[in-house]
């Protein structure tokens, strides 16, 4: 009886270290806040590796959709963002991963519609938060030890839009695109032909048309450029769920270079 008393207050008390240790956890993605000379602000979330002053390290940019605006800083690691938190993506692929957040109302991109159908143009003006972000990149470039060949940027529906908006308007910093379920300037495709770029979508996509996304695909090809595409059967909008779970993906970002 007394040895299962013992028991059971040795349970008690492993349960309340386990549940302490657990509570005291750091969130993985930081909280921060940029602000540029004009005091504008640029809500983020950072994920860093467990890096020393020797090696450098690729940075990851993500943007969220349009469902995750705000200014909690937390809403746009709903979807996707997390997927670069995993054990094992960290221990596989450490990197610097940035999680801008939009403010309510605005966008990452900034494009006009044209006369055809489904033809965008690229606005000259960055959009506000678009500008904070590239600021904010250049800020992190300076501060961490970022390999300045390594910048990815990926993003999901109003963040698909947002990647396609960021390599065309700044074609010469990033060294590979994930767009997912976004479009693009097709016009503008020669300018980033260089880029390596993997885009993804839903075949039955309701809230942006896949053909966005083929008509990206062939305009690059005719570039000359050499995309990933790839076009998930039987899904609809939610096509990051696929993407950002591809381990090929992954393992072909990483390894992209200038």
């Amino acid at each position: 009886m007394k040895s299962s008393k013992s028991f059971v207050l040795f349970l008690s008390v492993l349960l309340c270290i386990t549940v302490s240790s657990t509570s005291a956890q750091t969130p993985v993605f930081s909280f921060n806040k940029y602000t540029n000379g004009k005091g504008d602000t640029l809500n983020y979330r950072l994920l860093g590796p467990d890096y020393d002053t020797i090696r450098k390290y690729p940075l990851v940019i993500f943007l969220h959709g349009s469902g995750e605006r705000g200014n909690d800083n937390n809403a746009q690691l709903k979807w996707g963002a997390m997927t670069f938190a995993k054990e094992q993506t960290m221990l596989m692929y450490p990197a610097f991963v940035l999680a801008p957040q939009c403010p309510e109302g605005q966008g990452w991109s900034n494009f006009a519609d044209g006369k055809k159908k489904r033809e965008l143009i690229l606005k000259p003006d960055a959009t506000k938060p678009m500008e904070l972000l590239i600021a904010l990149i250049n800020q992190l470039k300076t501060e961490l030890p970022v390999d300045t060949n390594r910048i990815y940027i990926t993003g999901l529906s109003m963040g698909g839009f947002g990647t396609f908006d960021a390599i065309e308007r700044y074609p010469h910093m990033f060294a590979a695109a994930v767009p997912v379920c976004g479009a693009g300037d097709i016009s503008r495709a020669a300018s980033i032909a260089h880029i390596p770029i993997w885009i993804f979508h839903g075949a039955e996509d309701a809230a942006v048309d896949p053909l966005f996304g083929t008509d990206m695909l062939m305009a690059l090809t005719n570039a000359g450029a050499h995309p990933g595409f790839t076009q998930y059967p039987s899904v609809g909008h939610f096509s990051w769920l696929g993407a950002y779970t591809d381990p090929l993906m992954m393992e072909w970002l990483f390894r992209q270079h200038k």
